[in-house]
């Protein structure tokens, strides 16, 4: 045997004895072989260099150092998930699909595993990428960290796609936290707070060799890529462990919402003998062909829920009552509170929302709360416990000025949240719109953060995001921990933006009700922030989808002199702010005002791409065949029901190739 030929059949025992170890859970030789071999492999591969892999299993101890994580944008974007907390949720859920699909429908029921979303990329069988869930749209490279952690495989086997993506979650067992924990209060050092938040912190830890001595775990779930070897997500979770990838053992195939719930009520109890930490169970349509059907929300799959198991809750003292500015000048009142511990983290404050939450719960100062953790991010304080407040205790009076401008607050009829109207003045309104401007939804600017502008803002460098664009590198170099490559990332972040297109500017203006789907309209239906600026509330209500509120609220923003100003200050910049002539180039007014359902399998586009035809070309997508749908696009398999409803309502069942036929 050659040293080369040694070399592969090396690899070959060590990543089938690795799977073997931390993913079936069976080992078929002891530690000690295992070593040698590693140690034979190693030392052969040191001796030459020419057959050097970067996916060998001497690579899994690290070493590299990673100083910035690149930005990388999913291929296929990681959306979140919408909760549920009862039977009549699900029931409800149920509902809506068996209105928009056909046939029989089945769930799969999977464990939500409370760790760091993950998508790993394959290409002919070997990792290529490792990504975090970001903010669903772009993620941090963290290849070399996830290569690290043993159930992760750096080749696969069997009759893989030549390339997908694999989503899932890094956790950390249960067991691996202790012993970590163990170890540092051992060194003197505090003990992390809980396993969740220890495993999203390893991925960004920039020493790989570090994250190789924490005991991570990779549990996958979902694949993502085209002509996927199933048809199902049951199939699709049988295949990725044919693969080699560590599929959690707990999955259940359900007929009904009825066997949907036996599987929640069993692990909301028995959750607590697993390994790792859960917070819910995941419960998916079975058939991928309906899971394209149903589509998706602005931020949700309408084929997913999430059933969350019942919120902890914890008892403590509320200190005080502060109120917070936000970007918009709305009031937030927050509970300062004895900290107390509750879902594995330390809480020191909790959201109260506004003065009608505080008036209902009669909450106040020195009260004794229960607070609860459920499926919000932020703890909020459900109750008092009466039976230990002071009898002197005086009921809560909310403020009517700015805690930081000392304006007088305002609360328009309908409005559940007071606001400060002074947004050209008050620090936090004027910081907080240029942190939104900048962020990554927004524009993006890359080497300029949150903390950034508030060094900004107050060493009076800048007073709104126009001015980001005067800034060079000599103004910024004097500020707090900015160096010479900080100074000249920032610089270079705030020219790049320039390139950002013109709706998601219009996110970034953050003209209060335009979000991101919001601004995608606009821009549509305007092509340009001239045209929009010009536009009155009527011709905005017109829009599909823009109700009166955010008509007003774009022309209120239009409507200050120094709103203009800013935006016409953009425009001498650079930045954006019309549609581009490439994109005009592609986007026809053929279809406009008509309503189109798509349904089926289509071959010469992908149904995803037949519905951006139809949006492209002026026309609207609804998910349901009703008396206002123009045309149903028939692709194959399609669901007789839909055909059925379409026939009794006289409306038009056209072809792909009819369809293309009416934009050619």
């Amino acid at each position: 045997m050659t040293t080369e030929e040694r070399i592969h059949s090396l690899r070959d025992q060590l990543r089938e004895h690795n799977y073997n170890y931390y993913v079936l859970d069976k080992p078929v030789i002891s530690d000690y072989d295992f070593d040698q071999l590693l140690k034979e492999l190693q030392q052969l591969e040191d001796e030459n260099p020419e057959f050097f892999d970067p996916n060998s299993p001497t690579q899994r101890v690290g070493g590299e150092v990673t100083k910035n994580f690149e930005t990388v944008a999913h291929t296929y974007r990681m959306y979140s998930l919408d909760n549920s907390y009862s039977k009549e949720d699900l029931e409800s859920w149920e509902k809506r699909i068996k209105k928009l699909v056909d046939g029989t429908v089945e769930y799969t029921c999977e464990l939500k595993y409370d760790g760091a979303s993950m998508s790993l990329t394959y290409e002919k069988g070997k990792l290529v990428r490792a990504v975090t869930r970001g903010d669903g749209f772009k993620g941090d490279d963290v290849t070399t960290n996830v290569k690290t952690i043993r159930s992760v495989p750096l080749h696969l086997k069997g009759d893989y796609p030549e390339r997908f993506e694999i989503r899932g979650e890094i956790v950390l067992p249960f067991e691996g936290f202790a012993q970590m924990n163990a170890e540092r209060l051992e060194a003197g050092e505090e003990p992390y707070r809980n396993p969740r938040n220890t495993a999203s912190g390893s991925l960004k830890l920039q020493d790989s060799a570090e994250v190789a001595k924490r005991p991570l775990d990779c549990l996958l779930y979902s694949i993502k890529g085209e002509d996927l070897p199933f048809s199902t997500q049951y199939e699709g979770l049988q295949k990725a462990h044919d693969w080699g990838f560590k599929v959690p053992e707990v999955y259940k195939l359900a007929k009904n919402i009825d066997e949907v719930l036996a599987f929640v009520n069993y692990w909301d109890v028995h959750r607590h003998d697993l390994p790792y930490e859960t917070d819910g169970v995941v419960i998916k349509v079975n058939n991928l062909q309906q899971q394209e059907e149903l589509g998706y929300t602005a931020k949700a799959p309408r084929w997913a829920m999430a059933y969350k198991f019942k919120a902890e809750q914890a008892t403590t003292v509320l200190h005080t009552i502060t109120y917070q500015v936000g970007r918009t000048g709305a009031i937030t009142p927050v509970a300062n509170l004895e900290p107390v511990e509750l879902a594995g983290t330390i809480v020191k404050r909790a959201s109260l929302h506004n003065a009608d939450q505080i008036a209902k719960l009669d909450i106040r100062e020195g009260d004794t709360v229960f607070v609860e953790k459920g499926g919000e991010i932020i703890p909020k304080i459900i109750g008092v416990d009466f039976t230990q407040r002071d009898p002197d205790s005086n009921a809560t009076t909310y403020i009517e000025t700015c805690p930081e401008c000392d304006t007088e607050l305002v609360r328009a009829e309908g409005e559940a949240l007071h606001y400060c109207p002074n947004a050209q003045g008050c620090p936090p309104q004027i910081i907080g719109r240029i942190q939104h401007y900048i962020s990554r939804k927004a524009m993006d600017i890359e080497g300029l953060g949150g903390e950034t502008v508030a060094l900004l803002v107050n060493n009076n460098l800048i007073a709104n995001y126009a001015d980001l664009y005067e800034l060079t590198k000599e103004d910024v170099l004097p500020l707090e921990r900015m160096a010479e490559k900080s100074a000249e990332n920032l610089i270079n972040g705030i020219e790049a933006s320039k390139q950002i297109p013109f709706e998601r500017v219009l996110f970034a203006l953050g003209i209060r009700y335009v979000g991101e789907t919001v601004a995608k309209k606009l821009a549509k239906e305007f092509k340009s922030i001239e045209a929009l600026s010009q536009a009155d509330a009527e011709t905005l209500v017109a829009v599909d989808e823009i109700g009166e509120r955010i008509a007003e609220s774009v022309v209120a923003f239009f409507d200050s002199e120094k709103n203009r100003e800013i935006v016409q200050r953009l425009k001498q910049f650079g930045v954006q702010l019309e549609i581009s002539a490439e994109k005009l180039a592609n986007q026809t007014d053929i279809l406009q005002g008509k309503k189109f359902v798509v349904s089926g399998v289509f071959t010469s586009v992908s149904r995803n791409e037949l519905k951006k035809l139809i949006e492209d070309n002026g026309g609207k997508v609804s998910s349901g065949v009703s008396g206002n749908t123009d045309y149903l696009v028939a692709g194959e398999n399609m669901g007789p029901s839909k055909r059925t409803k379409a026939e009794n309502l006289g409306v038009p069942i056209i072809s792909e190739q009819d369809f293309l036929g009416m934009i050619d």
